[in-house]
């Protein structure tokens, strides 16, 4: 410790010091407000202090090296300058403002999504536009900046003593300075080595646990790099001729003949009976719509009585699961039917997100108009790019005219306005005969949950309630004008969410977080029902086309839930690195380092356990997911008119 009493050394390591502190208190606060969840015992309290204390030494090793390679190499000539020294008094007060503001960030973020920062911030600072403004609407931003300088210089001027003791200490030598700077480096490329984005979180255990004992800054940088992980590297694989074995049955149907050379090519002709059914489509995505929230399954506060009724007039399925948790992995899951493979959606992996076999390029084939149609801006989540280079002709917040939108906040105009769009494109279609296919993606359920004044008996701006009664408002009102419509006994109507509003818990993978409804109405065309054999966004699809008896090409990992001879269904569920396969009663889990897990009775005790890769179950995980990266890496999933063409004029 003798080396401390250097000048350089001395304020290096108040900065550092502090940082640390900032991290404990941090994690201590997040623990604290989520003590029940955590459920730590005293041994498991030091493990997630000790582990933290390794993510923050790993984050300060990198951080620390721009400013020890100043400190330590700047001349004395220039240290001993009083300006010098007032900079380096204001570089403290910066750096004191830096940190309250990431504990506060950090705060924030845990609040609405139970974990550390991870590909939902590195999304945020590069969608700044829709999230800066989200924050201002949601956040009295500017007075909370305020204070924090405020508390920052407050801090500095506290320091200020501490901090001049230090800078007018002895100044270490060049060639001493130049050795600490070595040091620092071996630390910075030993802790590279050692601590990785999922070291020591991906295994097992209370996941609230694990966000606690990771360190926040560290977990953005790491997921700002790893933006996408590659299947055979970190994750259980098995043999390619086992793989396709296990996935072929699967996805086989009687109706289906499979045509791909390679084993993994799961690109097969669906023969549906009957004669299609050129029917309109309106499929609509809801923003963060829980199935928790409608009154028809238990929920007391009156906030959807438009969907519980149209529950008795649709055929709805009860058993339905989202496969992510963010927006672009419900659209990918419903467009391509796919499992959600690792690191980013392929929505968003750009350059490489377009050319699929769509279900916008299925209905065109068809002969219908397909349109995607979005409340925001379309270059959010790079959905213009997805949908528009997959079939689908784009409008957006940005194609309609300020005159047609009544209401808009941060994520775009009002659900409101967003259907009166689909209706102005129904019309026009309908007036030209061409059968339509328009697949919407809502806003106004999300965060800063505002909407048009005097819909509700809630006012506008006071959190998730009053958006999911105005989310069902909007639904109300739209079918109610859509039914005065000539287009109307033609068409089928689709309401599923793309995600839930909430999926952290304890696990890695809480099944019942995923839970949404599916509803399919067209009164004069479907009879009304309750489905509930278990279902998975990815059959959304192929069940639709179903429905429709469309005859097709398909690349569809999903596959038809209500033919007479299904198989039993199964869920495939995951987030950026944990992917999963619930069967109805226990989960899989296939994690990085090619962990394997279970979750006997996953919906109600829970059991966790490891497991082998004999396990049938995680054959059956391995078997998707494993596929969808090599089909995806490979081009399989590729749309190929041509072969589609000639397969079906065959028949």
């Amino acid at each position: 410790m003798s080396s401390l009493r250097y000048a350089q050394l001395r304020y290096l390591s108040l900065i550092l010091t502090i940082w640390l502190a900032v991290f404990f208190l941090t994690r201590s606060t997040l623990l604290i407000s989520h003590l029940g969840d955590a459920n730590v015992s005293i041994g498991q309290l030091l493990g997630v202090y000790g582990t933290g204390m390794v993510y923050d030494l790993a984050l300060l090793l990198y951080a620390a090296l721009p400013l020890a390679f100043y400190l330590l190499l700047c001349p004395r000539s220039i240290w001993e300058k009083p300006w010098h020294r007032r900079l380096l008094h204001a570089l403290l007060a910066i750096s004191l403002f830096v940190m309250l503001f990431t504990a506060v960030a950090e705060w924030l973020f845990w609040d609405e999504f139970g974990v550390r920062f991870n590909f939902i911030a590195v999304d945020y600072l590069v969608y700044s536009d829709e999230v800066i403004n989200n924050i201002l609407e949601s956040y009295p931003i500017y007075p909370l900046l305020a204070l924090l300088a405020i508390m920052a210089i407050a801090a500095a001027m506290l320091l200020r003593k501490v901090t001049e003791a230090a800078l007018r200490a002895p100044l270490l030598g060049w060639r001493s300075g130049g050795a600490v700077l070595g040091a620092l480096l071996m630390g910075a490329m030993a802790s590279a080595y050692g601590v990785g984005q999922d070291f020591p979180r991906s295994i097992g255990g209370n996941a609230y646990q694990r966000e606690l004992a990771s360190n926040g800054p560290f977990q953005f940088f790491a997921a700002f790099r790893n933006n996408e992980l590659e299947y055979p590297q970190f994750y259980a694989s098995l043999p390619t001729r086992e793989v396709a074995e296990q996935l072929r049955q699967e996805v086989s149907e009687p109706n289906a003949r499979f045509l791909g050379a390679d084993p993994l090519d799961i690109r097969r002709t669906i023969d549906n009976p009957g004669e299609p059914r050129r029917l309109n489509v309106v499929l609509v995505t809801i923003e963060s719509l829980s199935a928790k929230y409608l009154g028809s399954f238990g929920d007391a506060r009156g906030l959807t009585p438009n969907l519980d009724e149209l529950r008795q007039q649709s055929l709805f399925f009860n058993n339905f699961y989202a496969t992510g948790t963010r927006t672009d992995r419900g659209l990918e899951a419903i467009t391509l039917s796919v499992p959600p493979t690792p690191g980013r959606s392929i929505v968003k992996r750009i350059g490489r997100e377009s050319g699929f076999a769509s279900l916008g390029q299925q209905f065109k084939a068809q002969g219908y108009d397909s349109v995607f149609i979005y409340g925001g801006r379309g270059y959010f989540d790079n959905m213009n790019a997805f949908f528009g280079g997959n079939g689908y002709r784009i409008v957006d917040q940005s194609s309609v005219a300020e005159a047609d939108i009544a209401f808009k906040n941060a994520w775009g105009m009002a659900d409101e306005d967003l259907y009166a769009q689909a209706i102005k494109q129904a019309d026009a279609n309908y007036a030209t005969g061409k059968p339509f296919f328009l697949q919407l993606m809502t806003t106004s359920n999300h965060r800063p949950y505002t909407y048009p004044a005097g819909r509700i008996d809630i006012p506008s701006g006071e959190g998730r309630e009053g958006s999911v009664k105005y989310t069902d408002y909007a639904i109300g009102q739209f079918l109610e004008q859509a039914r005065r419509k000539a287009w109307f006994e033609q068409t089928v109507f689709i309401f599923v969410a793309d995600h839930t509003a909430g999926s952290a818990g304890t696990e890695d993978l809480p099944v019942a977080n995923y839970h949404i409804p599916l509803f399919i109405y067209a009164p004069t065309l479907i009879e009304p029902r309750e489905f509930s054999g278990l279902t998975s966004q990815i059959d959304l699809a192929p069940t639709l086309l179903g429905l429709l008896n469309m005859d097709y090409v398909s690349t569809f990992f999903g596959r038809n839930v209500l033919r007479a001879d299904a198989t039993p269904g199964r869920a495939l569920i995951g987030n950026y690195q944990h992917l999963g396969l619930f069967d109805g009663k226990d989960l899989a889990i296939l994690s990085p380092r090619r962990a394997m897990r279970r979750h006997d009775d996953a919906l109600r005790l829970s059991r966790e356990s490891n497991a082998r890769i004999d396990d049938l179950l995680i054959r059956r995980n391995i078997s998707y997911y494993q596929s969808a990266s090599h089909d995806y890496t490979e081009g399989l999933l590729g749309w190929q008119p041509d072969l589609k063409q000639s397969e079906l004029s065959q028949r």
